[in-house]
């Protein structure tokens, strides 16, 4: 688990970036599968119009969450037309599968299963550059039937209901590496995934 500040940054990100949106924040402080079956979080969540998990550790935020009942308010609420984002470990655990890239050895764990055939690289500008080649390779080898998508820092990788194609917003870059022809999307290009 994260730092008492590490999570304190992570609250206060979420709420600067609903206040961009004008919309008031709800931080629910699910750290541990006790909190996930808490049912005012899942009353809260339920009537919410958008979801932000936020970064950490996506093993544990994955752990953490499958088969609570907060990740079922979650997932209902998605598939009923909210919206959900994640940042950082949020948009890794998305997949079906988040590899162990800090325990090469180890199996991959589960994810959530939303996005089963993409793998996300969060922070893909900078990522190579804290973490070992053995656990690059990791995160870069998938099975064939896998896209691997890198999203730069201050970019996002957003697909609305209704829509096929995913559009890129942001500064940076995001990246394909595998499972569509190899290459790079700008603000405002878009992907069907």
């Amino acid at each position: 688990q994260e730092s008492t500040e590490r999570l304190q940054y992570w609250e206060n990100l979420g709420r600067t970036q609903a206040e961009l949106l004008n919309v008031e924040p709800h931080f629910l402080p699910i750290f541990t599968r006790d909190d996930a079956h808490n049912p005012a979080f899942v009353d809260v969540i339920a009537n919410s119009a958008l979801m932000y998990m936020s970064g950490g550790d996506p093993h544990y935020l994955a752990e953490t969450l499958i088969h609570t009942p907060v990740w079922k308010a979650i997932e209902e609420n998605w598939r009923t037309g909210a919206s959900l984002a994640g940042c950082s470990a949020g948009a890794m655990a998305m997949s079906a599968h988040i590899p162990n890239f800090r325990f090469t050895k180890r199996p991959p764990t589960p994810g959530f299963n939303l996005l089963s055939n993409i793998r996300v690289i969060p922070h893909f500008n900078k990522f190579f550059r804290w973490i070992p080649d053995s656990a690059a390779k990791v995160l870069l080898h998938a099975p064939d039937d896998i896209t691997v998508v890198g999203i730069d820092e201050l970019t996002a990788l957003v697909k609305r209901s209704g829509h096929n194609n995913w559009l890129v917003h942001g500064e940076a870059k995001v990246h394909i590496l595998q499972g569509n022809p190899t290459q790079q999307l700008l603000h405002g290009e878009s992907i069907n995934l």
